[in-house]
C-alpha cells in the first residue's frame, strides 16, 4: 500500500514511524514532513492547508491512504474533498470537526446532550464580555471560539487578567477570526486526563489512556502550551472512572454527533478533569493528541494500519489492538520564549548519541540545511521512551536530554512527577 501522511509535527512522525513498521505498507509518503521522516519516507513540500493540491497529490501518484494529522486540514475540508475523489481518507468530515473548530459549537451541544462540562456563556462582543466580568468569580476561563493551536485558553485569577485576555482576543486579533466569539467559563479543578477513542461513526474503541503537561513550567507554571510532555498510561484512572468517561460523554458525544448528521469518523480527543463530581470535558478534539500520540504509539503493538482501516470500512467490531503493559513518556524540548515569540535556526547537536541510549525521537519543529539540523518552531523534538515502569522511561529519557544542545533550549524536568 502507499500512504499519505499529512502534516510535519511530532504527532505526525509518531503516526509515521509506526505505520513504517507495517507488513502491509510498500511506500510513506509525508506532506510537508519533517527531516526525522525522511528516513522512512518520502517528503512532498505541499503545505497541509492546500487540501486540493493534496487531493491531487493523492490521486496523481494513486495514493491508496491518506492519514491527517492536524486540525487545521479537517476544518477545511480535507475530508470531503478526498471522499468527493473516492479517495481513502482517515479523519472526520469538515462538519464533524466543528467539535474542535468552534468551542462556541462545542458547549451548546455538551449542553444539549447533558454531557458534562464547565458552566459557560458565549459572547460576540468585547463590550458585553467585559460587562460580564464585572460580576464574574475568579479564577475563571476564557477561550477562543476557533482554531488557535492549543495557545487560546487563558485561565484568569483577577479581573485585569482577564480584561487583558478579551482584549488580545477580540480587539487585538490575536487569533484571527478564531477570535470573533469568546467563551467565559468556571474554572475546574481536579486532574486532567486525555481520553482518545477511534469511532467509525456508530462504533467506539478507546485508545490507551494518556495525560500531557499543558503548562510551559516545572510544577504547572506559566501560560498553556500545545503540551510539554506525556505520559502513559494516565495515573489517576482506573475501570470505574474509565467506564463512566465512555458512557457519560464518549457514547453521547458519536451519537448527539450522527443525530445532527454529523457522522463522526476518525479519532475524537477528550480533554478532560477529573473533579469531585466526576469526569468534566475541557474541550474536544477532532484528531490525535499532540504529544500524546507519541506515547500512545509507543505502546501499540500491533498494526496501526489495522485500526484506521476498521474505522474507514465500519467494522471496528472486528478490530482487536494489542498494547505493551510498558509505560511510555515523551518530553518535549521547545526554544526559549514557546508559546510566544521564540528563534529559530539554531544549530541542533547530540541527537546520535542520545538515540543510542534506545531513545526514539521524534521531530516537531526542525530543519535540515546542508545536512545540518536546526530548530524551526517552537516545540522542537520530542524525546520518548517506553519501559518497564515509567520511573525507568523517564530516567532513559532525561539522560538521553542531557547530549541534546541547542541555543535556547528548555524543557520540563518534572513530566511523570507532578500531579494534575
Amino acid at each position: 500500500m502507499k500512504i499519505l501522511v499529512v502534516g510535519s509535527g511530532g504527532r505526525e512522525h509518531a503516526l509515521v514511524w509506526k505505520l513504517s513498521q507495517s507488513k502491509r505498507v510498500d511506500r510513506l509518503y509525508t506532506a510537508p514532513g519533517n527531516p526525522g521522516m525522511k528516513d522512512l519516507g518520502e517528503v512532498v513540500d505541499i503545505k497541509t492547508a492546500n487540501i486540493i493540491e493534496l487531493a491531487d497529490f493523492a490521486q496523481e501518484e494513486k495514493i491508496d491512504l491518506t492519514v491527517i494529522g492536524p486540525e487545521q486540514p479537517l476544518a477545511l475540508g480535507i475530508v470531503d474533498e478526498f471522499n468527493n475523489r473516492n479517495l481513502r481518507i482517515f479523519g472526520p468530515s469538515q462538519r464533524a470537526t466543528v467539535i474542535e473548530s468552534s468551542k462556541s459549537f462545542a458547549k451548546e451541544f455538551m449542553k444539549k446532550n447533558n454531557i458534562p462540562t464547565a458552566n459557560f456563556r458565549i459572547f460576540s462582543s468585547a463590550l458585553n464580555a467585559d460587562e460580564y466580568l464585572e460580576k464574574a468569580r475568579y479564577p475563571l476561563v476564557i477561550k477562543a471560539d476557533g482554531l488557535a493551536g492549543g495557545k487560546g485558553v487563558f485561565i484568569c485569577h483577577h479581573r485585569d487578567e482577564a480584561e487583558n485576555s478579551i482584549r488580545e482576543i477580540m480587539l487585538e486579533g490575536k487569533f484571527g477570526r478564531s477570535g470573533e466569539k469568546v467563551i467565559i467559563e468556571d474554572y475546574l479543578e481536579g486532574k486532567e486526563v486525555s481520553f482518545m477513542v477511534v469511532s467509525d461513526g456508530k462504533r467506539t474503541m478507546p485508545l490507551v489512556t494518556s495525560m500531557d503537561y499543558k503548562k510551559a513550567f516545572d510544577g504547572d507554571k506559566g501560560p498553556n502550551t500545545g503540551g510539554m510532555g506525556a505520559i502513559s498510561p494516565a495515573p489517576q484512572m482506573d475501570k470505574t472512572l474509565f467506564d463512566t468517561i465512555v458512557k457519560a460523554i464518549i457514547h453521547p458525544t458519536i451519537e448527539g454527533l450522527r443525530f445532527e448528521n454529523k457522522e463522526f469518523k476518525g479519532v475524537l480527543y477528550a480533554g478532560l478533569m477529573i473533579t469531585h463530581e466526576g469526569p468534566k470535558v475541557l474541550e474536544f478534539n477532532a484528531r490525535f493528541g499532540d504529544p500524546e500520540t507519541q506515547v500512545v504509539m509507543m505502546r501499540l503493538k500491533s498494526d496501526l494500519l489495522d485500526i484506521i482501516e476498521g474505522v474507514i470500512d465500519e467494522n471496528l467490531f472486528d478490530v482487536s489492538p494489542e498494547w505493551s503493559e510498558d509505560a511510555a513518556a515523551t518530553v518535549v524540548l521547545a526554544s526559549k520564549g514557546y508559546p510566544h515569540k521564540y528563534e529559530k535556526g539554531k544549530k541542533i547537536q547530540g541527537l546520535e548519541r542520545a538515540k543510542s541510549l534506545g531513545l526514539q525521537i521524534f521531530h516537531a519543529g526542525t530543519e535540515m540545511k546542508n545536512n545540518t539540523l536546526y530548530t524551526d518552531g517552537g516545540r522542537v523534538l520530542n524525546v520518548s521512551a517506553a519501559d518497564a515502569t515509567l520511573k525507568n522511561a523517564l530516567h532513559k529519557i532525561y539522560d538521553g536530554i542531557s547530549f541534546i544542545t541547542f541555543d535556547n533550549m528548555y524543557f520540563r524536568r518534572d513530566i511523570g512527577q507532578v500531579k494534575k
